[in-house]
């Protein structure tokens, strides 16, 4: 995909396309390394609510907000990528520093240094001239939390908090919440989502990623007031312990129901398979065709059949915009 293909024509002069993925962890990073080689005006607005890992380890001894997803966000828009990736996901295995990742560590000390995570992620982007700005949903420390169906018959629900925990809750997640449930928005994320042409939702953990960025009001709002095509992209695979058998119609529904309607134009979702051991592939309900406006294509990552391709994703979410 070219620039120009990435480009509309506005009384003749030629502007990018604004584009902003919602969401975390490697589905985010690998829609922004699409969106990179697109030439779009790209914003990631990125859910602050890892509790587990080295993440977490820096978010509980340093209070900062968790670095991962900013991490792997940094590095995936990096100019650049294969060097930054390398660097930045590195990860020690022995001693005090066994199991944090070099560029959650990068961060905390930028943030010593700029007195704000935020100027910290601001300024690391900076320094790696990366394509695109990276802004958290919230600057509050929110827990992800869920009301699970307990186990057996008659049994009631459960409330369980913390990300980790949640996307380990298995099919009998009910609804997910944030405490505090109302977090304020990050301004910098409300005007990127009102002035963009393109907002993308997912692909990435439906209940720990996806969702908890919208669970913040000020952000779902401007989702359902910015004029932008808004597209959900149906992860390829279900997540073990999370969306264990859900369709794709069941992923939509999910969203809606724990953030309401207007927040999708279209689903995208993938159309192709390989056979691969072990990966359950989200597919089509035929019982509930037509309850959502799907779009379906080839977005698979051939070596890697439980991913999307960047490059096959961006292009098909580009088409829906023609």
């Amino acid at each position: 995909m070219t620039r120009a293909e990435a480009c509309g024509k506005h009384g003749g002069v030629v502007a990018k396309v604004r584009a902003v993925a919602i969401g975390g962890g490697t589905g985010l990073s690998v829609l922004l390394r699409g969106l990179k080689r697109t030439g779009c005006d790209i914003a990631a607005v990125v859910t602050v609510g890892d509790d587990g890992g080295s993440s977490g380890r820096i978010r509980r001894e340093l209070g900062l907000l968790p670095p991962g997803d900013f991490r792997s966000c940094i590095a995936a828009l990096a100019v650049d990528e294969d060097l930054m990736t390398q660097l930045l996901q590195y990860r020690f295995g022995d001693g005090s520093l066994g199991g944090h990742a070099l560029g959650n560590l990068v961060l905390a000390a930028m943030a010593a240094l700029c007195g704000s995570f935020e100027g910290a992620v601001g300024e690391l982007g900076r320094i790696l001239k990366i394509r695109g700005r990276i802004l958290p949903s919230t600057l509050e420390s929110v827990t992800v939390c869920a009301e699970v169906q307990g186990a057996g018959s008659g049994a009631g629900n459960r409330a369980i908090r913390g990300e980790s925990r949640v996307g380990e809750a298995g099919p009998g997640i009910r609804r997910v919440f944030l405490e505090p449930e109302s977090p304020p928005a990050y301004p910098e994320a409300v005007a990127a989502l009102l002035a963009a042409d393109l907002i993308v939702l997912g692909p990435g953990s439906l209940y720990t990623s996806v969702l908890p960025n919208l669970l913040v009001p000020g952000v779902r709002e401007a989702v359902r007031a910015s004029r932008a095509l808004k597209v959900y992209v149906c992860n390829i695979a279900t997540q073990p312990g999370e969306t264990d058998g859900m369709t794709v119609e069941a992923h939509a529904a999910a969203i809606e129901e724990n953030a309401g309607p207007g927040l999708f134009h279209y689903v995208l979702a993938n159309s192709h398979w390989l056979p691969s051991q072990g990966v359950d592939f989200v597919r089509r309900d035929p019982v509930q065709a037509g309850r959502f406006p799907v779009v379906e294509a080839d977005l698979l990552d051939r070596e890697r059949p439980w991913r999307h391709d960047s490059r096959k994703l961006c292009a098909a979410l580009l088409a829906l915009m023609g």
